[in-house]
């Protein structure tokens, strides 16, 4: 239990440092590959659209997981927080309120990296549909 209690904000809050490392550097790239894509050199609808979404679903799976890391750092700091407790055969609430909000940002963190996450992926999604649909309307006029 102690090398869980030594290690547990370490691992919980490198995790997540690396998720949101990860989600910030595939956002920043899709961004630049949209600003420089031209639809018009591509001869599929379909070849556009995986390089259009590519990276997308790393950005999807870290934001829809990292409240669960979060909690699960919030469940364990809690097991901390309870087996410390019982081992002092005292109610202490202070201890107890404290071992609780210290628990909680891990949560919190989770979501802070959500939030933002799948904000960027939606945002690039609707880029995808736009330039899918600006790839539509090119052929369109090309056939007539």
């Amino acid at each position: 239990m102690e090398i869980l209690k030594t290690y547990l904000d370490l691992s919980v809050f490198s995790l997540l440092g690396i998720m949101a490392f990860i989600a910030l550097w595939f956002t920043l790239e899709r961004l630049f590959f949209y600003a420089k894509v031209q639809v018009t050199d591509y001869p599929h609808l379909e070849m556009l659209q995986v390089d259009l979404t590519k990276n997308l679903t790393a950005i999807s799976i870290i934001g829809s997981n990292a409240p669960y890391i979060g909690l699960l750092g919030t469940v364990l700091g809690i097991l901390i927080t309870f087996y410390d407790l019982g081992k002092l055969d005292t109610i202490d609430t202070g201890a107890i309120m404290t071992g609780l909000a210290l628990a909680l940002k891990a949560t919190a963190a989770g979501i802070a990296l959500a939030i933002p996450s799948i904000m960027a992926y939606n945002g690039l999604m609707r880029k995808v549909d736009v330039l899918s649909a600006q790839f539509k309307a090119q052929k369109s006029v090309n056939n007539q």
